[in-house]
């Protein structure tokens, strides 16, 4: 296949224990696959310090970027921004607690050839409570009505996009609504979807802040808003 120029994108928020580990795996990824990249690191406005760590970091690994923004956006603004920030032909976005591997990404990335997006939908669910099953099913319903996404797994921690499809794109949701906003957009410039089943690594260190209530609260907050605006 064609060894594209690849940005790599993560969206972080208070990842200092876990995000110099990534950001080491993700240039050993880059090197196996790629002879032109950028690893962009998107701050959501985090309060541990991660950031100051990211800048360290690039001195030593040039191709590490940093973005930040100043207030925490629930994660939608981190993606964006990182996303507006690429400077490659394909977008590779992955959560920085990084839950795949150099394997995942050679088994996904010939499948960019024939499509416009590939994205990951995870084989196995796992630690999931009554409560965020409900959650889960109730958002999907809702994606299906409004929308007509019929993605199995519309927020997984990793997609590939061509550039071209997103380029110019401009986001209004500041939570994980986002995934779905691009989803939409992407589809209205005819952009060709694949999905790609993959068994998702436990997270190594912290916790994952995206179930929040704060957050679940805005992100249908944001599909309202979205669905009753121009999208």
């Amino acid at each position: 296949m064609n060894r594209f120029s690849i940005s790599f994108v993560l969206p972080m928020y208070n990842e200092r224990d876990a995000i110099e580990y990534t950001l080491e795996e993700i240039r050993i990824i880059a090197e196996a696959i790629t002879d032109d990249y950028e690893i962009i690191v998107s701050d959501d406005g985090s309060t541990d310090g991660c950031g100051e760590l990211v800048k360290r970091i690039s001195k030593k690994m040039p191709a590490v970027r940093l973005v930040s923004l100043e207030k925490n956006t629930k994660f939608g603004g981190a993606l964006a921004k990182g996303l507006e920030s690429a400077t490659k032909e394909l977008i590779v976005y992955t959560d920085s607690d990084l839950p795949i591997s150099l394997l995942d990404i050679k088994k996904a990335l010939p499948l960019i050839e024939n499509c416009d997006i590939v994205q990951a939908t995870s084989m196995i669910k796992k630690g999931e409570n009554i409560k965020r099953k409900v959650i889960s099913w109730g958002y999907n319903f809702l994606l299906r009505v409004l929308f007509g996404i019929n993605i199995k797994d519309v927020n997984s921690g990793f997609k590939i996009f061509r550039a071209d499809v997103l380029k110019g794109m401009k986001y209004i949701s500041k939570s994980p609504f986002v995934d779905a906003e691009i989803f939409i957009k992407a589809g209205k410039r005819g952009a060709r979807i694949v999905e790609f089943p993959l068994i998702f690594r436990p997270r190594r260190q912290g916790e994952s802040s995206v179930s929040r209530l704060s957050i679940i609260f805005q992100t249908f907050s944001d599909m309202l808003r979205f669905r009753f605006s121009s999208g």
